[in-house]
């Protein structure tokens, strides 16, 4: 099938977000943290390393399984199907979105995505009260929002999660976008490695189903860091309020969300419109 001129220039304008997305020369800063981060994590042995990021594959898998079977997410499947057969009454399953034009299939995604970072904004806001509760919940619920962000947006372009293969790629997909901006480039590449090889299928998943690596456990470390900062502002009240800590808080999770689903919205853009083409 060939691509249309909209489908063309969006092609290239995903090239362009590559190039400078993942563009990131780290600061002296960032190699003195991640030289000693690597220092502590090496002292910690290699079978607990491996039973720790055991844990977190199992953790993310049962979230991820978790979100895309509850009711909440179900109303939600039913309704970009709904939305998608405003476009075209004969849409009929999720795979069938892929028939509408990209614009239209950006708009739900755009939708979608907006809605995710105002509740991952709320979320962070209300974490930012800075009780012992709200933060111990808050790197759950962060992850288990940008999960369902993923999902969304994934559905929005036709791809269905519930697919064991869809499943890992939307789990590495959220690997990808929360891993240091130096290790991005390179989960980026092996995710499209593994999507477009010739043994890929998306019912049956044959390929790597470990998902974190010791890089990624720098996330849980920026989120104590975040932690800690909020412990810090919730004692400055405005007329009774932890105003400041609410704000820190709520712009930590918008931006962590915004980056998210950016990288979301552009795999799954890339994708239809290489099968497209």
């Amino acid at each position: 099938m060939t691509l249309t001129k909209q489908e063309q220039r969006l092609i290239l304008e995903i090239e362009q977000w590559e190039e400078t997305f993942f563009l990131h020369e780290p600061t002296d800063f960032e190699t003195m943290y991640q030289k000693w981060l690597n220092v502590g994590l090496d002292q910690i042995g290699k079978d607990k390393k491996s039973k720790v990021l055991e844990t977190i594959d199992n953790f993310l898998f049962h979230l991820h399984a978790m979100i895309q079977n509850s009711r909440f997410h179900e109303d939600a499947r039913e309704r970009i199907l709904e939305q998608a057969k405003v476009f075209n009454a004969e849409i009929e399953e999720v795979q069938d979105i892929r028939t509408l034009s990209i614009e239209k299939l950006n708009f739900m995604a755009k939708q979608q995505m907006a809605k995710q970072r105002l509740m991952s904004m709320g979320q962070g806001g209300v974490s930012g009260m800075g009780g012992i509760l709200l933060l111990g919940i808050d790197l759950p619920a962060m992850i288990a929002i940008n999960m369902r962000a993923i999902q969304l947006i994934g559905l929005s372009y036709g791809y269905d999660v519930k697919r064991p293969a869809e499943m890992m790629v939307a789990i590495k997909i959220f690997h990808v976008a929360s891993l240091p901006k130096n290790l991005q480039a390179g989960a980026w590449d092996a995710l499209w490695e593994e999507v477009q090889s010739e043994d890929y299928d998306e019912w049956f998943y044959t390929g790597n189903e470990e998902v974190a690596d010791i890089s990624w456990i720098q996330q849980p470390l920026r989120q104590l860091i975040k932690v800690m900062m909020i412990m810090l502002l919730r004692k400055k009240l405005i007329q009774g309020v932890p105003l400041i800590g609410m704000v820190f808080g709520a712009t930590m999770n918008y931006q962590f969300s915004r980056q998210v689903t950016e990288v979301a919205q552009r795999f799954y853009q890339k994708r239809l419109l290489i099968e497209k083409g």
